[in-house]
């Protein structure tokens, strides 16, 4: 006995067949070797117009906080002194980070006297008190984990290291919020038993990089082993990446080349040869192809995310051709393409992106 097909199902079929998916975006690649961008007196005064022009502005502004009681309700300012402008409190951080990273840089810049005075404005013994108070409360244990921690010891590290009279005084006041933050990530990181490998702000390597980056400048050496064993005990079985996957639609952050970025710092040379031919072993490839990712829109918020992804994974691909030259010198043309492509829309990007991709720009510029 034959089975009889309803038309309906066919022509539901026939539709299906028929419609044209929009193709994958892709970025044309210039035939033309793309020259690295270099942080000069020029591009300093391009990026600085980004974080000196949002550390005091307060609003709008995304508190991410747990509210216990109506006396949790107060602007965040109040809640944040040292750190309520840029949308957000990491933002802020590191758009501090910024000011203080772009003056070491080019100490001739003209807004230096600006930034000066906004660094004290912001970074003082009170100020810095209050933030400790917060990190303190009971609700805020969980508060900006690990994103906002590994800024705000990137922010500390910048100026330790800051050979400048005026930064005597910042040192001082910074230190006990970042002693803060290292007994919190002390306490945490044992206890992470999985990492986090998303493309976004909880992504433990790009944290776990930053805190390194500041624990070896400290010569905090309880911190940097702790940091040794946790980025052993994530990553140091892995294999294959899924780079293909890459990017998800609002990513800032490479989970493949965040995780590499992190094992070169935690390997000797050698060690991190081996095991990232298994981790990425197309990455060795000279023809190796990584397109910059498609910003549609930059006027929204979550989607301009990928032009700090470019940067980002510029960042990551210096790193990497750093220390491997002979093998890996390929990725630093591949990292140019990513700035060049996203570099020039960093200054009139409306205020969600243009807050934070400075930063990520800075990044990338000063590996």
């Amino acid at each position: 006995m034959k089975t009889l097909i309803p038309f309906t199902f066919l022509l539901s079929v026939v539709i299906v067949a028929c419609v044209q998916y929009p193709p994958k975006p892709e970025v044309e690649e210039p035939i033309e070797v793309a020259e690295r961008l270099e942080l000069t007196q020029e591009s300093a005064e391009k990026l600085v117009k980004l974080p000196i022009k949002c550390i005091d502005v307060e609003y709008p502004n995304k508190l991410n906080q747990v509210i216990g009681s109506d006396e949790y309700l107060r602007s965040p300012k109040e809640l944040h002194p040292a750190f309520y402008g840029c949308f957000d409190w990491h933002s802020a951080v590191h758009g501090h980070w910024s000011l203080v990273r772009l003056l070491k840089e080019q100490p001739k810049l003209k807004e230096r006297e600006q930034i000066i005075n906004g660094l004290k404005a912001h970074l003082t013994e009170e100020n810095i008190a209050l933030e400790i108070d917060y990190f303190e409360d009971s609700l805020s244990q969980g508060f900006e984990r690990t994103y906002g921690w590994a800024w705000l010891l990137k922010l500390a590290e910048e100026i330790e290291t800051w050979e400048d009279p005026q930064a005597d005084e910042l040192k001082q006041h910074i230190r006990p919020l970042a002693d803060v933050i290292v007994k919190r990530c002390e306490a945490f990181l044992p206890k992470l038993h999985y990492p986090i490998r998303v493309g976004m702000h909880t992504n433990t390597a790009f944290a776990l990089s930053m805190m390194y980056d500041y624990a070896e400048t400290m010569n905090n050496e309880s911190l940097i082993e702790l940091i040794e064993d946790r980025a052993i005990h994530f990553y140091g079985t892995d294999s294959n990446c899924p780079l293909t996957w890459e990017p998800s639609g609002y990513d800032f952050l490479s989970p493949c080349f965040e995780e590499a970025n992190l094992m070169r710092r935690i390997y000797l040379k050698d060690e991190f040869k081996e095991w990232l031919a298994k981790f990425l072993p197309k990455l060795k490839n000279p023809d190796f192809k990584l397109v910059p990712a498609v910003v549609s829109d930059r006027k929204d918020g979550h989607l301009v995310h990928l032009d700090g992804l470019n940067f980002s994974r510029a960042w990551c691909l210096y790193g990497i051709a750093k220390i491997l030259p002979e093998e890996y010198g390929h990725l630093v043309e591949i990292g140019n393409k990513h700035i060049n492509y996203s570099f020039e829309n960093l200054v009139g990007d409306s205020y969600e992106g243009g807050h934070w991709l400075a930063s990520f720009a800075l990044l990338a510029l000063s590996e």
